[in-house]
């Protein structure tokens, strides 16, 4: 049996005006995934649990199959995993994030996107004058980094503190959004220090002349500790592999045994390669019994607050990604299809939310449910919600009918 698992990020949305009432999802052309829904099953599921953070490491830990009750660990270890960063029993690792501060306002999470080379020279900055033996920073992909507190006395205080995702309150005031706790201090001094740091590098002073949002501050968040995780060959008996541009995803199959495949063109935006992707994973299977396809472009359309582009990824995703991977499973059996998001990123929240999130299966074993369309609708009126999402994968690797 080949099992399929197919997450467009944050492609999940409330219904909008502008559309007539329709969510970006419903409004978009699907024909593929609205082919899933038809030859098996829709409904609801909560990748969420109640009182976690709607993000993408829970719901895309949940997705795999893992309970995060029991092994969220938090953003920072997952993407230490996949740098290869090493972490002792003491050490808290952050997401550090490059943002764009406009004096109170956190004007953008992302830099303007900046590039991978050019936030890697003002991280790097960063380390060099914040850094020391016990905080190291480490430079990732585009806006997305890591650091890292190596100091035990400081474990407990670091994690108990709450920290915000940027991408949840840019357009907000800065002032009333910092870090909150007993650690609070130390990481808005380093916040605050990293502002009189960066604004003048001659990296920003170029993007200030192009026009382009500058990396002017560090934004700490995300943290977490090392946690010793199953594999999922010991949970299953299965190997297989993750597609994924983004850290996070790549760190947890890192984390739990999986083979990480890196696509050439492969962004994490809007301009990710959606076919190489497909492509990737279809010859993954030729040797694997499982692979995951994670991404990211309808969840950076939902925080940009971009309808268009949103509704632009979600029929990209159907057509090059679904549409790819069905048409070569259309004739054979053995093969069972998920698609789902991780989350909901509604265009007018430009946030995550935690509501349950639509899914569908197909494949050998699963009953048409009557279902003619995938979308939000379509799955509450099916009346089927699963609660525990990480309920999921181990019913299609391993029930007969489902």
């Amino acid at each position: 049996m080949k099992t399929i698992v197919l997450v467009c990020d944050g492609m999940g949305d409330y219904p909008v005006e502008k559309l007539g009432g329709k969510t970006p999802l419903e409004a978009a052309k699907t024909p593929f995934m609205d082919q899933v829904a038809r030859e098996g099953k829709v409904g609801l599921a909560r990748t969420i649990p109640p009182g976690f953070t709607p993000a993408s490491d829970v719901g895309n830990l949940a997705i795999l199959g893992y309970d995060p009750h029991r092994y969220y660990c938090g953003r920072g270890p997952l993407e230490a995993a996949n740098m290869g960063v090493g972490l002792n029993d003491g050490d808290v690792a952050f997401r550090c994030n490059l943002v764009t501060a406009d004096g109170d306002l956190l004007l953008d999470y992302s830099a303007g996107h900046i590039s991978s080379e050019e936030a890697g020279r003002l991280i790097q900055h960063v380390g060099g004058k914040l850094g020391s033996s016990t905080l190291e920073f480490y430079p990732g992909i585009q806006y997305r980094h890591l650091a890292v507190f190596r100091d035990p006395s400081l474990t407990d205080a670091l994690l108990e503190t709450k920290c915000l995702a940027p991408h949840d309150i840019m357009g907000w005031k800065i002032s009333e959004h910092l870090p909150k706790g007993p650690a609070a201090g130390r990481l808005i001094q380093l916040m605050e220090t990293s502002r009189e740091l960066l604004p003048n590098h001659e990296v920003n002073q170029v993007r200030i002349d192009l026009k382009e949002n500058p990396g002017n501050m560090i934004w700490l968040w995300g943290q977490g500790r090392r946690i010793h995780i199953p594999t999922f060959k010991e949970q299953w008996k299965v190997t297989g592999s993750v597609i994924s541009a983004v850290d996070l995803i790549k760190g947890a199959a890192r984390l739990v045994g999986l083979e990480v495949i890196n696509v050439p063109g492969a962004t994490g935006y809007y301009d990710t390669n959606y076919l190489g992707k497909a492509e990737a994973a279809l010859k993954s299977l030729k040797a694997n019994d499982f692979v995951f396809v994670h991404v990211e472009a309808a969840d950076e359309a939902g925080h940009n607050g971009d309808l268009r582009q949103k509704i632009a990824a979600i029929e990209n995703f159907d057509r090059l990604v679904v549409g790819t991977i069905l048409k070569e499973f259309k004739s054979r059996k053995r093969y069972r299809v998920l698609v789902i998001p991780d989350h909901l990123t509604p265009v007018e929240k430009r946030g995550h939310v935690a509501d349950p999130v639509p899914f569908a299966i197909c494949g050998e074993g699963i009953s048409p449910g009557g279902t003619q369309a995938f979308g939000e609708s379509q799955a509450k009126a099916s009346g089927w919600m699963v609660e525990a999402a990480y309920e999921i994968l181990p019913k299609l690797l391993t029930e007969k009918t489902i």
